[in-house]
């Protein structure tokens, strides 16, 4: 399972590389490569949930501080530099030696909370922009009707006669 979960560490399509540097141009985006996030944040829930499965033996515990090591990089590299900024203040390191089962626990529940976090955030500041959106769209909708009829000849030149 643990091999399944490295994949998602890989890096992404040429398609995303290349509106990467795209949108590099434009206005930098909080997060890079979305999918790679995606992939991240769910291979760390599954880890954790591994990990509340079944006691982990020394060798289990070396693998999963190593992919967790992996993960935070692989995040860091997908992140704009304030989100970067706010999990490198959040995500204390963890030491891939002599880990416990339970400073892994807390280390991916903690990874896990602040990637559910960016989603919600991510998912209100969307709708934020929808309902901008929708309400321009309602103002474009009014000034057209109050406006006059293209067609129609407008006769008040603005002088007196």
């Amino acid at each position: 399972m643990l091999e399944a979960m490295e994949d998602a560490l890989k890096p992404d399509s040429v398609e995303e590389s290349d509106s990467k540097t795209e949108n590099s141009e434009e206005e930098a985006p909080a997060v890079s490569q979305p999918t790679k996030l995606i992939r991240i944040a769910s291979m760390t829930r599954a880890m954790l949930d591994e990990a509340r499965q079944a006691p982990l033996d020394e060798g289990g515990r070396e693998r999963l501080a190593t992919v967790h090591a992996k993960s935070v990089e692989a995040l860091r590299e997908v992140l704009s530099p304030e989100l970067e900024d706010e999990f490198n203040e959040i995500m204390i390191p963890l030491n891939t030696e002599d880990v416990s089962e339970s400073e892994l626990r807390v280390a991916q529940a903690q990874l896990i909370g602040w990637l559910e976090g960016l989603f919600h955030g991510i998912q209100a500041s969307l709708w934020s922009q929808q309902m901008a959106a929708q309400n321009q769209f309602q103002e474009m909708q009014k000034r057209a009707l109050t406006a006059p009829p293209q067609g129609e000849k407008d006769d008040s030149s603005g002088l007196y006669l």
